[in-house]
C-alpha cells in the first residue's frame, strides 16, 4: 500500500502541477536532502525544505528549472516497513545547460494518514556536481596541529 503511495507521489512531482503535488504531501512535511547538494545550490535553494508549500513551490518552480526536459525516475527496488518506504531509483534529465544527467538516489520516507510526511534524499552529490556544474566544488584541505 505504501509502495503504491510513492509511486503516485513521484507521478505528482514529475507533473509540475501544484495542486497534484499538494495533494500527496502533509501539511507539515519536511524534504531533506544532502547539504551542498548540486541541485541546491544551481538554483539558490535550501537542502531542507520545510512545510506542503515549500516543497510544492520547489517541484511546481524551481525543480524545471534546471531539469527542463524528459526527466524520468526508474524504481529498482523498495522496501515497506509499517509507515516507512524505502526506494532505490535512477533519475533521469535533461539540464538547462544541455547535459544530460543521469543519477542514481535512495530515497527513504514517513508516510502518515496515506500522505508523504518526510523525505530523506540521498545521492552521490560529487556526480551531481559534474553534470551541473562540470565539476566539483573542492573541499578544504584538513587543518592539522
Amino acid at each position: 500500500m505504501s509502495h503504491n503511495i510513492i509511486q503516485n507521489a513521484f507521478e505528482a512531482l514529475a507533473s509540475n502541477d501544484p495542486d497534484r503535488i499538494r495533494a500527496v504531501l502533509t501539511e507539515d512535511a519536511e524534504w531533506l536532502s544532502p547539504p551542498g547538494n548540486a541541485t541546491a545550490v544551481a538554483l539558490d535553494a535550501t537542502n531542507h525544505m520545510v512545510g506542503r508549500n515549500a516543497i510544492v513551490h520547489f517541484f511546481a518552480e524551481d525543480f524545471p528549472r534546471l531539469f527542463v526536459r524528459d526527466v524520468t525516475v526508474s524504481f529498482h527496488e523498495s522496501h515497506t516497513d509499517g509507515e516507512r518506504v524505502t526506494v532505490e531509483a535512477t533519475m533521469t534529465a535533461t539540464l538547462a545547460n544541455g547535459n544530460q544527467y543521469t543519477n542514481d538516489y535512495c530515497f527513504v520516507f514517513e508516510v502518515r494518514d496515506k500522505l508523504i510526511h518526510r523525505a530523506r534524499e540521498y545521492v552521490d552529490t560529487a556526480r551531481a556536481h559534474r553534470m551541473i556544474f562540470g565539476e566539483v566544488p573542492q573541499q578544504p584541505s584538513p587543518t592539522w596541529p
